[in-house]
């Protein structure tokens, strides 16, 4: 044993010599060993990481050329102030820079005197069919439902949009310069919006409204159970959509646990296999993480309800309720949850589920501070959404609702904008917002107004006395029915 130690003398040099040993190795001058470090994770094939390209068909949309303008005399009609008699809106490098009574033109810019005639937002449509529910309505045009399973979350809207879709010129004609494009409503769950902007264009990324967040469409009710029962398939019956929805929620929540539980082990250098992509459970998982929203096709307050409590146990959000005939019977539930509502002025009983829809539906959500909004889901009755943003402003005013105009302009260009998550954007006459603006020869609630002139991001897009300004699809080129046609 005793020639295992050390001499005091001996031992104390040890010492110096070993400490002198640590020193030099973590001198700065030497040669040190690297430190560790986590094995590098090579990337995963193009096409394979669901969340590494969200955009995987991004928006190549321009705006149209345009000049510095200012509207004077103008009666302004905006939802986020009283209206202004003989107004001026300042329109610059594609921004509202201003809008009101005390506007002054700046030098240079281009004027345009709309003494006597209306000044508002452009409208906007938040439930369209265009594009992929096209004119002529034939069968090679109908692309809007992918009625082979009660779930398509897979499909995006905008893989069917004809951009020759004559009905896009003829909303723009009516003062639309942005509407979402929806699939329909045949399955629990239809699959990815589009929300674009109202440009003539040759591909939809061109019309694509830059940074708008996706939707994925979701519908209760009739149409699911109709389509799905009468082929002797599940779902056939209100519960059996519930229980479709929540199967569905659950496969998400296990598939976003597996893509969490690859990037932990990955990021701490541990071996882990990636999951399996899955295009369906891709969409429902990017609403689960915050980045797709839900537009929800539902009639009844009931069915309403219980889809709320769906999206608490699944923890997403809802941000609208489509057609929502029955909305004013939880307006306040509504509310509380800041669920919009989409709806329309006098389309009501043509089915049961539509059977308790009524006229002043809208305003008696908004006078229950409930966020509510007109839609078409029509190609001829988004032509003229000014008017039915009339009737349901008369009907809520028969019943002594007291709704102002502000407020009722505010339900097809605001709200919508609202409902879309593009209301920091456009919708209003804000400054430092698009500048999506429309000139109408008369009060715009009135049946006999129509829209002169239509700008898109200062852009001009339609001009009533002005052919060059007035875009024709392809499709119509040629055929002389057509000819002069509006």
């Amino acid at each position: 044993m005793s020639k295992f130690r050390l001499a005091p003398t001996a031992a104390l040099v040890g010492c110096i010599v070993l400490a002198a040993c640590a020193t030099t190795t973590t001198s700065p001058t030497a040669s040190a060993t690297p430190p560790v470090t986590k094995s590098e994770v090579a990337p995963l094939p193009p096409g394979l990481d669901p969340f590494a390209a969200p955009t995987p068909f991004p928006s190549t949309y321009q705006p149209l050329p345009s000049v510095p303008t200012a509207i004077i005399n103008a009666d302004i009609l905006t939802p986020e102030a009283a209206e202004i008699p003989r107004g001026t809106v300042v329109m610059s490098g594609g921004k509202i820079l201003a809008a009101g009574a005390d506007v002054a033109a700046p030098a240079g810019a281009r004027i345009i005197d709309a003494h006597g005639r209306v000044v508002t937002p452009g409208i906007i449509d938040p439930h369209s069919h265009l594009g992929v529910y096209a004119s002529p309505g034939v069968a090679a045009l109908s692309d809007g439902n992918e009625a082979t399973d009660p779930n398509t979350a897979q499909v995006w809207a905008e893989h069917s949009v004809w951009p020759q879709d004559p009905g896009f010129a003829h909303a723009l004609a009516g003062g639309v310069t942005t509407l979402e494009i929806l699939p329909g409503s045949a399955n629990l769950f239809g699959g990815r919006s589009v929300v674009v902007k109202n440009v003539a264009a040759t591909t939809v990324q061109a019309m694509k409204f830059p940074g708008a967040p996706y939707d994925l469409k979701m519908a209760c009710g009739e149409n699911p159970k109709r389509v799905y029962g009468d082929k002797g398939r599940f779902p056939s019956t209100e519960m059996g959509n519930v229980a479709g929805y929540r199967a569905a929620w659950i496969r998400a929540r296990e598939y976003l646990h597996k893509w969490d539980d690859y990037r932990a082990k990955a990021a701490k250098g541990e071996k882990a296999d990636p999951p399996s992509r899955d295009l369906q459970l891709d969409t429902l998982a990017g609403v689960l993480r915050g980045e797709i929203r839900i537009q929800n096709h539902c009639y009844r307050s009931d069915e309403m309800a219980q889809m709320i409590d769906i999206a608490h146990e699944f923890g997403f959000h809802i941000a609208a309720f489509h057609h929502a005939s029955e909305s004013y019977k939880i307006a306040d539930l509504l509310r509380r949850e800041g669920i919009c509502s989409v709806t329309w002025a006098e389309w009501y009983g043509f089915k049961m589920e539509a059977f308790d829809g009524i006229e002043e539906n809208a305003a008696m959500l908004q006078r229950a501070g409930a966020c509510v909004t007109l839609s078409s889901d029509d190609a001829n009755l988004i032509q003229h959404l000014n008017v039915e943003a009339a009737l349901a402003m008369a009907a809520g005013n028969r019943a002594g609702l007291a709704i102002t105009r502000p407020e009722a302009i505010g339900w097809i260009t605001l709200n919508p904008a609202k409902a879309l998550g593009i209301a920091d954007k456009t919708g209003s006459l804000a400054a430092g917002k698009m500048a999506d603006v429309v000139i109408w020869s008369a009060d715009p609630f009135s049946v006999y107004a129509v829209p002169d002139q239509v700008f898109i991001d200062g852009g001009l897009a339609w001009d009533a006395h002005d052919r060059a300004y007035q875009p024709r699809s392809d499709f119509l080129l040629g055929q002389p029915a057509a000819e002069g046609a509006r």
